[in-house]
């Protein structure tokens, strides 16, 4: 990493503020060296801007602040486990269906007499965007291909498993979007992965962020050890003693 870089996350708060020599260089000490270990942690699992604010947020004392953006980033973490789990029960309950479906394109009743469900059913499904329908240019039927016979013995599974009308809808837009179950397979296995990773990264930017707020914690009170034991040993007392900045801290 480069120098200039360094002083631009000190510029940008990400790095406590350093002491100035005489000769105005700026001295960094091991805080600020556990501080770039900190943000560079944090940025892997939460990204630039959100790290960049925690150290903000940490530097500044508003360990509040960074707290809530680091419990953010788990809520949405878990928010999107759980969106991808329910995406891989739909394709679990999927074991017992024909996604096999050659021939000719099916009418309402024949599609509705193949998976066993009332005509309405299958108008109500396209009304929600589970089914999509070509019609016939020159009866204006509709007519179920390939793709929408398939589509509705999947919402068939699924709606017998429990799904209501719009979780199917999302399945199957999931399963179109990845180009078809197989595809959705290996895409949710990738998706697992992703998370993990994401998970691992957010633990390790935890981790080196509760190594600098310890070490903060053991500067700022090292001072008033010190004055406690000048104290102790000299028999007086003292109202308040000063903490040590961050700034001037090694």
């Amino acid at each position: 990493m480069s120098a200039q870089a360094i002083r631009n996350y000190e510029d940008a708060g990400i790095l406590p503020p350093s002491e100035r020599t005489a000769a105005g260089y700026r001295r960094y000490t091991p805080l600020h060296a556990q501080a770039l270990r900190t943000f560079l942690a944090l940025r892997v699992g939460h990204g630039h801007d959100q790290a960049a604010q925690i150290m903000r947020a940490t530097n500044r004392g508003d360990t509040e602040s960074a707290y809530r953006l680091i419990d953010s980033a788990h809520v949405a973490l878990l928010a999107e486990r759980e969106t991808r789990l329910e995406v891989a029960s739909g394709l679990g309950a999927l074991s017992t269906t024909s996604l096999s479906v050659p021939g000719p394109p099916l009418t309402v009743g024949e599609l509705a007499h193949r998976i066993d469900v009332h005509p309405a059913t299958l108008r109500t499904w396209e009304s929600e965007g589970i089914l999509h329908p070509h019609r016939n240019s020159t009866t204006g039927y509709r007519e179920y291909g390939p793709d929408s016979v398939r589509d509705a013995e999947i919402a068939r599974q699924l709606r017998r498993g429990g799904y209501p009308l719009h979780k199917v809808a999302q399945f199957l837009d999931s399963v179109r979007d990845a180009g078809g179950p197989d595809a959705l397979r290996a895409f949710l296995d990738a998706w697992q992965h992703r998370l993990d990773t994401r998970s691992r990264a957010l633990l390790s930017g935890a981790a080196q962020l509760d190594g600098y707020l310890r070490l903060i914690d053991e500067i700022q009170s090292a001072p008033v050890v010190a004055e406690h034991n000048r104290t102790v040993s000299s028999g007086k007392t003292t109202s308040g003693v000063a903490k040590t900045r961050l700034a001037g801290a090694e």
